[in-house]
């Protein structure tokens, strides 16, 4: 089953095959999660927002149009649905986690860390320190590999726009990387 693309996964959940659904939310949840993640910087919230956008979409599957790629409907409605939990989200309120998340498997005090495992976190604390915007156009073009179309369909941004935004981004994001200290400690 593994083996259908979207469009085949979304025929059979509508003649009632709902072990197809699983197959669909399993193949896009990680980067639903990490895009309403980039918006709410609150892991309870962006899992919240997923999971409320995976029932909006199976509740409107069938008016799924299949004029654009299923993933782009999809972030479309993870990036609305974070955005109105933003708006709907009291000021002022963060939990410990959110301050000062706990990364169980990292061992400060290990000399002999994975350089890639390094590089990782000097880029996720890198992103984190970029806005909201940028990190979400980031994540659109550079992890899910999303065209400029694809993210003009889900943010609403124009074309010309994403386009200026993601290279400031980049340039802040280097940036950041390079005035980061050689070893990141958590």
């Amino acid at each position: 089953m593994m083996q259908q693309n979207d469009i085949q996964l979304i025929n059979h959940i509508l003649t009632g095959d709902t072990r197809s659904y699983s197959v669909l939310v399993d193949r896009h949840k990680d980067l639903a999660y990490t895009l309403a993640y980039r918006l709410l910087n609150n892991r309870e919230d962006a899992e919240e927002v997923v999971q409320d956008a995976f029932v909006k979409v199976y509740r409107n599957l069938s008016g799924f149009r299949r004029d654009s790629k299923f993933s782009t409907w999809l972030f479309r409605i993870v990036y609305n649905t974070a955005i109105s939990k933003r708006r709907l989200k009291k000021p002022g309120f963060h939990s410990l986690e959110e301050l000062h998340p706990l990364k169980d498997d990292l061992d400060p005090w290990d000399q002999e860390s994975d350089v890639d495992e390094e590089r990782g976190l000097m880029l996720e604390k890198a992103m984190q320190q970029l806005s909201e915007e940028d990190s979400v156009l980031i994540t659109l073009f550079y992890i899910h590999e999303s065209s400029v179309e694809e993210i003009h369909s889900i943010t609403g941004l124009s074309k010309s726009n994403i386009k200026v935004k993601l290279f400031r981004a980049r340039k802040k994001l280097q940036e950041l990387m390079r005035l980061m200290p050689e070893k990141i400690y958590i």
